[in-house]
């Protein structure tokens, strides 16, 4: 079973390399928008180099800790996870910034074409991103046969997707903030026009935070998830049967040919309607790993039941998926109503688009809830961690979906600056749309395992303390509970704060090229985009340390501090407040993008009116919400676990 899922992974491999051949074939027409693809990915590239120089630094840090005070087996294990994390948003970003220009010339005559280009690009990056995640535990296993040491892997993984989720995420979101803001509201110029300075800068971090930090970041939950299930499979053994450990793995590779089989369905569909393709990937996938590990549990005669859990498991993904794309979504009442709420004025849009997301909470809650009790009962806290596997198991399909969307923000972008015609625009807007509700899909089913991974690294933490129960009555718990319940708030604020303050000097420089730049507002001449990439780049790297070092610290204080027991509790607190925080801001901000579209698309007065003003700010409160600090807090609760459960034997 070991090397099944290796072979599967290769395999996987093969199978994007030859996709992004593939794409990297395909022809482009337009030399207008070749000039402006090349700088997004020369912009892209130079982030990343900047990015990883920093990230290098703190690695080679923790590596060392990680030797002196642990041992050189766990250290090894944590320079791989760090650095297979920095490949998988790498090669993610690199195919996307291929793909993109490639996109916006495909949709040029119908829709569909620009759909599979861009969804084939996001396999590309699944698969990758799947293939090394698998590959890599199964290796240090047949290596250290010890699933503790492989603890560094995750941690390594959780380290660099924590920067880049952090620094991407500053990065896109203050240049898209400070674009809107100086050139629509201020400027009155249409959405990715060639005159704005930051328009650039704002394609760029498309590709920075929402692919390479992206990938990242689902690495970290796919590896972790295994990891977690891994080292509580010996937990139920005595219930399901020999070999349990490699059960995950299998799990997962069975999960990636499902994946491939959801693909095909985009392949060869006949059908006019993006939505209802990916929302048949979804569904194809899913069924497909249903249907596979029933065979492989029979197979292998292990107990039946098994299946439950992950069926429960891949059940919760899709629902908090279903519920995300009703809430962000502008088909449905709720995105509809809060772009009604823009037309008394941009605080009414700001409270609506709270609210929703607040009122969202309510059935991901609930549909965890079930997840955890259905899971186990049917086998213990291994159940828990078999869902948690289930829901990450069509992975490359998630990422698939998610990673199309930045590619098609980008095509309509360079569709936009490139004049490649209103109709070439105009479906390229349309898969856009889209792909912020399947980009919010992606978000979900990854805040949804991270709460079910997080879980599993709690009890694993417990046990290697020796702890049964969590006695609330000491008050150092208490006070604990409190503090890691306060984390996801203090670390939303600081990244939160990173974006503002990043905006307002691309504001800045925006109306000054504005104000000196002869000619830029009529547009005779060319704005100095190298300008705002500077600003963003520099202030993302600089901003990104302090709420990563903050992840690293506070579990390690706590637990010197207040002691084992109340670094439980603090876990706790910030599991629970965590995912809370993170579905809000995911659906409010995916809420805030479609209601300005919806208005864009010619409803309640179009683009221009009060109300488009409206929700524009409201898009732009939106931004941080679900790029910036929302997606960043499930690596938040996930990278505190983890460095706890490391540091166990210390304490």
């Amino acid at each position: 079973m070991l090397y099944f899922s290796i072979v599967i992974s290769m395999l996987g491999l093969l199978i994007a390399f030859y996709l992004a051949n593939k794409i990297k074939r395909i022809n482009t027409n337009s030399h207008s928008a070749e000039q402006i693809a090349e700088l997004i990915k020369n912009g892209a590239m130079s982030f990343l180099k900047e990015e990883y120089r920093v990230l290098k630094i703190s690695v080679i840090i923790v590596f060392f800790l990680l030797f002196i005070f642990l041992s050189i087996k766990i250290a090894i294990t944590f320079i791989f996870g760090a650095i297979l994390a920095a490949l998988s948003g790498n090669i993610g970003m690199r195919i996307a910034t291929i793909a993109n220009i490639r996109t916006a010339e495909a949709v040029q005559s119908k829709i569909i074409p620009g759909l599979k280009i861009a969804f084939n690009s996001g396999t590309v990056m699944g698969l990758t991103t799947a293939c090394f995640g698998l590959t890599g535990i199964s290796i240090f296993y047949i290596i250290f046969q010890d699933i503790q040491i492989i603890y560094g892997f995750g941690l390594g993984a959780s380290l660099v997707a924590l920067f880049a989720r952090v620094g991407g995420g500053i990065y896109t979101k203050a240049a898209d903030v400070g674009a809107d803001l100086a050139g629509k509201i201020e400027a009155s110029i249409p959405e990715d026009d060639p005159r704005n300075p930051a328009i650039i800068a704002d394609n760029v971090g498309d590709n920075v935070g929402d692919v390479a930090g992206m990938g990242a970041d689902l690495f970290e939950s796919y590896v972790n998830s295994l990891i977690a299930s891994m080292a509580l499979g010996m937990i139920g053994i005595q219930l399901i049967g020999k070999n349990i450990i490699f059960i995950p793995l299998t799990i997962a590779a069975i999960g990636i040919i499902s994946s491939l089989i959801g693909y095909l369905t985009v392949y060869f569909s006949k059908s006019s309607k993006p939505a209802k393709i990916l929302d048949k990937t979804i569904w194809a996938s899913s069924v497909s790993t249903i249907i596979g590990s029933l065979i492989f549990l029979k197979i292998f005669s292990f107990d039946i039941k098994i299946l439950g859990a992950i069926i429960a498991g891949l059940v919760c993904g899709v629902i908090i998926g279903a519920t995300t794309q009703y809430f962000t979504s502008n088909k449905y009442s709720p995105t509809k109503n809060l772009a009604k709420a823009s037309i008394t004025g941009a605080g009414t849009n700001i409270i609506s688009g709270i609210s929703l997301g607040m009122k969202s909470t309510l059935i991901p809650m609930l549909a965890i809830s079930a997840t955890i009790l259905i899971s186990h009962k049917i086998a213990g806290v291994y159940g828990v961690s078999l869902a948690a596997i289930g829901m990450l198991s069509i992975l490359t399909t998630i990422i698939a979906i998610d990673a199309y969307g930045s590619i098609s923000d980008n095509a309509a972008g360079i569709a936009e600056m490139a004049k490649m015609g209103k109709s070439t625009r105009k479906n390229a807007e349309r898969l856009d749309s889209i792909g912020n509700t399947t980009a919010a899909i992606g978000k979900g089913f990854a805040i949804g395992s991270a709460a079910l991974t997080a879980i599993v690294l709690l009890t694993s933490y417990l046990q290697s303390i020796q702890v049964k129960i969590i006695d609330l009555n000491r008050p150092e718990i208490i006070v604990g509970l409190f503090i890691g319940g306060l984390m996801p708030f203090l670390f939303s604020s600081i990244t939160m704060q990173a974006v503002s303050k990043t905006a307002e000097k691309i504001v800045q420089e925006v109306r000054r090229q504005f104000k000196e730049i002869k000619g830029l507002i009529q547009g005779e001449t060319k704005p100095d985009y190298q300008k705002c990439i500077t600003i963003s780049t520099n202030a993302a790297l600089g901003k990104m340390v302090l709420p990563s070092i903050i992840t690293i610290i506070a579990p390690i204080l706590i637990g010197i501090v207040l002691g084992k027991q109340a670094l439980g509790g603090f876990l706790v607190g910030a599991i629970l407040v965590g995912f809370l925080l993170a579905v809000m801001m995911a659906n409010s901000g995916g809420a805030w993008d479609n209601a300005k579209k919806y208005i864009e698309q010619g409803n309640l007065g179009g683009k221009g009116s009060d109300a488009h003003k409206s929700s524009i700010i409201g898009d732009t409160v939106g931004d941080p919400f679900k790029d910036t600090a929302g997606p960043s807090l499930n690596i938040l609760i996930k990278l505190m676990s983890i460095v706890s459960l490391i540091i166990a034997p210390l304490l």
